[in-house]
């Protein structure tokens, strides 16, 4: 199990959570101890307090913790974030045009790559023995699959191609093959594009807020740091990571978890992305969408069928192993995309009063992914700033994309150049809740240590 373990944790970038576990088994004052050092040396030092302590800096106006970009993420007022149009007129307008064929080839390379991954699952005997070599299965196999997700991910966003029945059926069949509704993910995703990084109205990884006001922001930051002293910041760390990794995509395609509290109506569930009715809140949902969501439910249940038919030839072991494992490792990789994108100890939120759609998109963040993943998921961890300022950009021309907005914006392009897993790890302990800041309107995180 420790050796399949690690393999997982290898390739999904999660061993810094086992290195964390280490210092709690010898006691919490250790743990506190490594979680500072090994803060420190991921360039986001905080001061750890007694326990007595913890809440007493709540009462304070918060000073941010500091990640790799040393707080330049809180630096820009409103007028020194460029306008869309400014951004248009430095990025070359081909980067601007899709090219179909072109699409197609990544679709063929992201077939090709999984195909050959998880082939390789017939060498491996279906015994508990060769659990190791299933965990090594899993993690090529869904880090190759989520190549796949990323282009139907491109197809949602318009930046597959010009012919849009062909773009939805690539994007339709891509996403329905790993279980996920393509149209209702569609528009959820779009919410969070246009109020990334809003305190209230942001659709993903929304924190709550200490002393949070109902209809305004997320309350329970108190409830979330109580737990957090309980567990101690390195297991509450790990427990963070896996959770997210986990559970985290599905409770959000079926709960709405970490959404913001907008799209919730009184007395209904939080918006589910298979089901656009009660009791469930569906103002997630307006006009056509609830029929673009039945539609991407009955896809979702369709490969559903055909994995039953799968089990009820060759045994659910079997379709666990060749195919469960693989789609838990794609979840992961979702998960650490869409965290680490707009998460970080000096990455603030913003309010009504002070957001606006390019205010949002330039506190996305990109990071240093390894140059085998950035091939296999199409950069989307490396250029993910551009897209977010327009989404219809495709992939292979991001990279100039970006290039061309760090040099004409320096001053709030956010490149974020800690290694992933140390990133990952930084994240989970500390991005607990925010709390406003009385001297700029800003939600920034604050530590109950």
């Amino acid at each position: 199990a420790e050796n399949s373990m690690q393999c997982i944790l290898l390739v999904t970038l999660l061993w810094a959570s086992c290195d964390a576990l280490q210092g709690v088994t010898r006691g919490p004052s250790h743990a506190r101890s490594w979680l500072r050092a090994r803060s420190c040396r991921s360039g986001s030092c905080f001061a750890v307090a007694s326990p007595s302590r913890q809440f007493a800096q709540l009462e304070e106006s918060p000073a941010p913790m500091f990640s790799g970009l040393q707080g330049k993420a809180l630096l820009p007022d409103a007028d020194e974030v460029p306008t869309k149009a400014q951004v248009r007129a430095v990025v070359p307008d081909h980067c601007y045009k899709r090219n179909t064929l072109r699409s197609v080839g990544y679709v063929a390379q992201s077939l090709i790559v999984t195909a050959a991954c998880a082939a390789t699952g017939l060498l491996i005997p279906l015994k508990a023995t060769a659990m190791p070599l299933w965990a090594l299965y899993a993690a090529f196999t869904g880090t190759a699959a989520m190549g796949m997700w990323v282009i139907a991910h491109e197809c949602g966003h318009g930046a597959f191609s010009d012919n849009r029945r062909l773009q939805d059926f690539v994007g339709f069949v891509l996403h329905s093959v790993l279980l996920v509704p393509y149209f209702s993910w569609q528009r959820s995703h779009a919410v969070h594009h246009a109020r990334t990084n809003h305190i209230y109205e942001g659709e993903t990884h929304v924190p709550s807020v200490v002393g949070g006001r109902a209809g305004f922001e997320t309350p329970g930051g108190e409830g979330e740091f109580a737990i957090a002293a309980r567990m101690g910041g390195a297991l509450h760390g790990a427990y963070q990571i896996f959770g997210h990794l986990t559970i985290g995509w599905p409770t959000y395609l079926l709960f709405g978890l970490t959404g913001g509290g907008k799209y919730v109506q009184e007395g209904k569930l939080p918006s589910n992305h298979f089901w656009p009715n009660g009791p469930f809140s569906n103002a997630m949902w307006p006009s056509s969408w609830p029929s673009k969501v039945l539609q991407s439910t009955a896809g979702v249940a369709g490969m559903l069928g055909l994995l039953s038919i799968w089990v009820a030839k060759a045994g659910l072991s079997t379709v666990l192993a060749f195919y469960g494992g693989p789609l838990l490792v794609v979840n992961a990789w979702l998960i650490i995309y869409t965290w680490l994108q707009h998460t970080d100890v000096d990455v603030p939120h913003l309010g009504a009063d002070r957001f606006t759609y390019m205010r949002g998109a330039f506190l996305t963040i990109d990071r240093p992914y390894p140059p085998l993943i950035d091939w296999l998921h199409h950069r989307i961890g490396t250029t993910h700033v551009a897209h977010h300022i327009d989404c219809t950009i495709p992939h292979y021309h991001a990279e100039e994309a970006t290039r061309a907005i760090a040099a004409a914006f320096p001053k709030v392009y956010l490149f974020e150049p800690t290694p992933v897993h140390r990133a990952l790890w930084r994240v989970a302990c500390n991005c607990i809740a925010v709390k406003r800041r009385d001297s700029d309107g800003k939600y920034v995180f604050v530590q109950p240590w």
